[in-house]
């Protein structure tokens, strides 16, 4: 049986089906949607893992978001610190795209600065749908050019966007940013991102952890969009603020 999830605004809603759901995140224009969780007190991290304070609601709506989205983007030290494998959605999400013309499983993209991946990893040997490697063009990625489609682009904001030009060009309009904060605060800083939703896990962890942006940015002003209730945590979207036409 799936995690209970309920609407508290902008409307109240009971028990939302995953079809309710999709009816917010399935949108149709090209979007960069970011995704992260944190403890009530700012903590973005269990020991160092944010798998750590993801709970049931959380982990039904982290597959919601990856059933809608075409790429799923990820900063190469996230991939390590949480133990990613292959990119794979479950049954129903694998169906659910393949009636709507999309490819059974999300095209994993991995951003690398230093290219410190491995080129033997279950990650490129097993997926399911050719991954995208984006690292600085002054790397050798002759390792990964049989196993990923590789994007070499310069090391500053100019080359993540034009990083996400080369994916839109791929076809996929559809990233969801899973992390980590590094990456989450580079995108910010280009100025990148539409959406972010977060899950507040009804904890309080103190220590020094991660926020779940890092990094020197500008402010950003964001809009809420609704607010979602699992258990004893919320989980919110918030589409960027964009002055009136």
């Amino acid at each position: 049986m799936s995690a209970r999830i309920d609407l508290l605004w902008p409307e109240p809603g009971d028990d939302l089906s995953d079809d309710d759901l999709l009816g917010a995140l399935a949108v149709t224009a090209p979007t960069l949607r970011t995704n992260f969780v944190s403890s009530i007190d700012g903590a973005a991290t269990r020991d160092g893992r944010s798998g750590g304070l993801s709970g049931a609601a959380d982990k039904r709506h982290f597959e919601l978001l990856r059933r809608v989205t075409d790429v799923v983007l990820v900063g190469a030290g996230t991939v390590r610190d949480e133990g990613y494998g292959p990119m794979r959605v479950d049954d129903a999400s694998a169906r659910w795209r393949q009636e709507r013309g999309m490819t059974p499983h999300p095209v994993f993209a991995i951003v690398s600065r230093h290219l410190d991946l491995d080129p033997t990893s279950p990650i490129f040997t097993e997926a399911p749908v050719r991954p995208i490697v984006i690292t600085s063009t002054d790397n050798d990625a002759s390792a990964f050019v049989d196993l990923a489609h590789v994007i070499g682009v310069t090391d500053d904001a100019a080359g993540l966007t034009a990083a996400l030009a080369a994916v839109r060009s791929l076809g996929h309009a559809q990233v969801l940013c899973e992390g980590g904060p590094s990456l989450f605060g580079a995108l910010l800083a280009a100025d990148l991102v539409d959406e972010l939703c977060l899950t507040v896990a009804s904890s309080l962890e103190g220590g020094d952890g991660p926020r779940i942006v890092s990094g020197d940015i500008p402010p950003r002003t964001m809009r809420l969009a609704h607010v979602l209730r699992g258990a004893d945590g919320l989980l919110l979207r918030y589409l960027r603020a964009r002055p009136a036409a």
